[in-house]
Parts: C-alpha cells; sequence; structure tokens
C-alpha cells in the first residue's frame, strides 16, 4: 500500500509538471495576437492570462470528467505506472514542438499518450472508441474550421465597418478590445486544459482507490492544477508566440480582436458541453481565417503546413512514446524509476537547445524571415515595413521578362 501511495504522488507530481509544460506550451493561444499588435507588453499580457488560467479551471468541471472517465475504462486495470508513462509521453512531445517554435495540441499529446500508454497495457478493451471519436476527433476537425471561418467573417464586417472612420481611433479602440478578447481567451483556456490534468489526477486517484469512480476532481486537485498551469502561463511559451503571431499572418488590431473573440466563442461553447477539444486547434484556425478576411493579408502557407502536419502526428506520436514507456514501468519500480530519469534528460536537453537562440519578452517581435533583414535592421513602424517590403515567401514564382536586343534598323 505504502508502495502504490508513493507512485500516485509520483503521477500526481509529473501531471503537474505535463500542466506547467501545457501552460507555457499554450500561452500564445491566449496572447500571441496581443503581444503581435501591440496591444500589450509582453510580461504583462502572459501575466493576465495566468491569472485568468487560474480562475477559469474553477468554472466547469465537464472536460475533466471527459477524461478521468470518458476515453478511458477506469475499470479496465488501468494502474498508476500506465499513467505516469502517458504523461511522459505527453511531456516528451510537448518539449519538441515547444523546441521546435510549432504550435501543436497539448491536449492531443495527453491524448495519445493516455490512449497508447493503455493499448501497451491492457488491450483495446480499456478504451472507449466512441468517446474518442465523437469528444476528440470530430471537434479536432470541426473546431478549426469554425472558428476560421468565423474569425474571417468577422475580420471582413470589422473592416467594413470601420472603412470610413479615422485608423488612428479606431487602432486605438480594436487594442483596447483585443485586450478584453485576450482575457476571454485565457478565462476559456483554463476551463478547457487546466480541466485536462485534473481529470488525469482525478483518473490516478480511481486507480488507486483513493476515491470513487465516476467523481468529480477534489477541490485540492482543482487548485493544484490551476496553479500549475498559471506558473507555466506566466513563464510564456514564447518561441510559439512569435510563430502564432508574426508567422502564419500578418497581424492587424482589427483582426486580433476578431480572432481572440471567434476562438473565446467556440472554447467555451465546448467546454461547456464536454468536448475536449484542442485550444491551440482553435486559435490557430481563427488567426489563420483572419487572413482571408483583410484584403491585401498574406497566409504564410509554409508554416500553415508545418502546424497542420505536427497536428496530425501529435495523437500517435505522444502514443508511441507513451506506448514504449508503459512497456519498461510495467517492469517493476526500477522501469518507473529509469521513465521518470529519461524523462528528465529530455527537459533538461530541450532547455540547454533552446539556450541556443534564446527567444523571450524582449525579441519575441523580431521576425528574421522578412525581407532576409535580421531583427535588428526592423524600423521601428513594423507595419510600414510590412506594408512596403515584400516577404520572400511570397515573391512571384514569374520570372521578370528579359530585355529585348535592340532591333537592327533595315538597311535602305
Amino acid at each position: 500500500m505504502e508502495h502504490l501511495t508513493l507512485l500516485i504522488g509520483v503521477v500526481i507530481i509529473t501531471a503537474l509538471v505535463f500542466d506547467f509544460t501545457n501552460g507555457f506550451h499554450d500561452t500564445a493561444n491566449a496572447m500571441a495576437t496581443t503581444i503581435s499588435t501591440g496591444a500589450l507588453a509582453p510580461k504583462a499580457a502572459v501575466a493576465m492570462a495566468a491569472v485568468l488560467n487560474l480562475v477559469g479551471a474553477f468554472l466547469s468541471v465537464q472536460v475533466a470528467k471527459t477524461i478521468s472517465g470518458g476515453i478511458i475504462d477506469e475499470k479496465a486495470g488501468v494502474k498508476p505506472e500506465v499513467i505516469f508513462a502517458a504523461l511522459i509521453g505527453a511531456i516528451v512531445w510537448n518539449l519538441v514542438t515547444w523546441l521546435a517554435g510549432l504550435p501543436s495540441s497539448s491536449s492531443h499529446a495527453l491524448f495519445g499518450g493516455l490512449i497508447g500508454a493503455t493499448l501497451v497495457a491492457v488491450g483495446s478493451h480499456g478504451i472507449h472508441g466512441n468517446a474518442i471519436v465523437m469528444k476528440i476527433l470530430i471537434p479536432a476537425v470541426v473546431s478549426p474550421l469554425v472558428a476560421g471561418v468565423a474569425a474571417m467573417l468577422a475580420t471582413r464586417v470589422t473592416y467594413r465597418i470601420g472603412r470610413d472612420a479615422d485608423p488612428e481611433a479606431t487602432s486605438k479602440g480594436y487594442r483596447a478590445g483585443q485586450i478584453a478578447s485576450a482575457a476571454l481567451v485565457s478565462l476559456a483556456h483554463g476551463t478547457s486544459d487546466a480541466q485536462k490534468t485534473m481529470g488525469v489526477i482525478t483518473l490516478a486517484l480511481v486507480t488507486g482507490g483513493m476515491i470513487a469512480p465516476h467523481s468529480d476532481p477534489p477541490l485540492w486537485v482543482i487548485l493544484a492544477a490551476a496553479t500549475a498551469m498559471g506558473l507555466g502561463t506566466y513563464l510564456g511559451g514564447w518561441r510559439i508566440i512569435r510563430t502564432m503571431g508574426k508567422k502564419l499572418t500578418d497581424i492587424r488590431p482589427p483582426q486580433g480582436f476578431a480572432a481572440q473573440t471567434a476562438a473565446a466563442t467556440t472554447i467555451l461553447a465546448s467546454s461547456h458541453l464536454g468536448f475536449a477539444l484542442s485550444t491551440t486547434h482553435v486559435v490557430s484556425g481563427a488567426v489563420t481565417g483572419t487572413g482571408f478576411g483583410r484584403k491585401g493579408a498574406v497566409v504564410r502557407w509554409g508554416v500553415v503546413q508545418r502546424m497542420a502536419l505536427s497536428w496530425l502526428i501529435t495523437l500517435p506520436a505522444a502514443g508511441l512514446v507513451a506506448g514504449g514507456a508503459t512497456l519498461v514501468a510495467l517492469q517493476g519500480s526500477w522501469g518507473v524509476v529509469l521513465i521518470g530519469l529519461l524523462g528528465l534528460a529530455v527537459c533538461a536537453g530541450a532547455w540547454l537547445l533552446s539556450m541556443r537562440k534564446p527567444v523571450d519578452h524582449t525579441n519575441v517581435n523580431d521576425v528574421e524571415d522578412i525581407a532576409g533583414a535580421a531583427p535588428e535592421a526592423r524600423p521601428a513602424d513594423a507595419e510600414s515595413f510590412d506594408a512596403f517590403t515584400p516577404d520572400p515567401a511570397f515573391t512571384a514564382t514569374i520570372p521578370a521578362p528579359q530585355p529585348q536586343a535592340p532591333r537592327k534598323e533595315a538597311a535602305l
């Protein structure tokens, strides 16, 4: 019994570590557009997001119940070491994609880890396939499309309404609107993503016989998960913020306002229904949609394709890592220790690699690939720079006509 209690304690700590990585991995969902347009200073933006993530975690437990008893059968014989291996798989994938600056889904990394670990440990009967399809896979496809279309329409309406207004006055108004909509996204993120860790901890407590199946998360679980995510959010996932705010499309204040409002509405509605969707998918779809809503805006399809590829492989990749970790963890205490040490090694390696080219609040809005200019070469007025300097990713592919040789005068 003492061994089981210790193992559950390790699982809970690991779940909170995942929640911490989820916080800094997904800070971009709420604050990337607000930071990129200058509506809020970077440090102030992540501080606001951290506080509202904490508050949002207390608003609902529907997503937590989907995780703890929806996709995994609590009575199928899943052991705490299996949940531990699932969390290691999710953490490893989060760190890999964070290092690459890709806004992949922390939620799908967690789902993939749980599914892969359960398949290896107890087989397919330990998974509720219908719940996975209805509450994870279908929302993963539909939610970015819905948010993208809503953001595109909202952007077009916004520009049409303000076409005769003073640009400077409307810009200030939209920046204020961005702050409000970013706050709403942060609150929505807390109601969605913090609950996923609550669900995992609740599942661990159920497997250890400490609470009854289908129980709501205890209050201390809600508080611990909310705090871990808030701390991770405050540190800020600056690499992913740069990708979301600067590399998907050239965001202006009206677009940022439209993207965040559409994303927050989608996330809050889904959380109320218990759909465990990815906030990353929703916000990325909304940001991309604004690129279609503003005349003259560009969508960087190379970045979109890399991001979409990461979405496709996140769930199976995390599942494979978790499945391998489960095979080792089930060998006994030494297996659990080995997996824990390997997880720590991955964390340390990712941090050391990130120090080669650090991205923080001082350089998050610097983009090196604009017209081949280094960040320090950009003028202070970034909007005018983007307006008059072509992005090499969008230069014409048709070569310019070659000058013709002068015609010889016909002989008289």
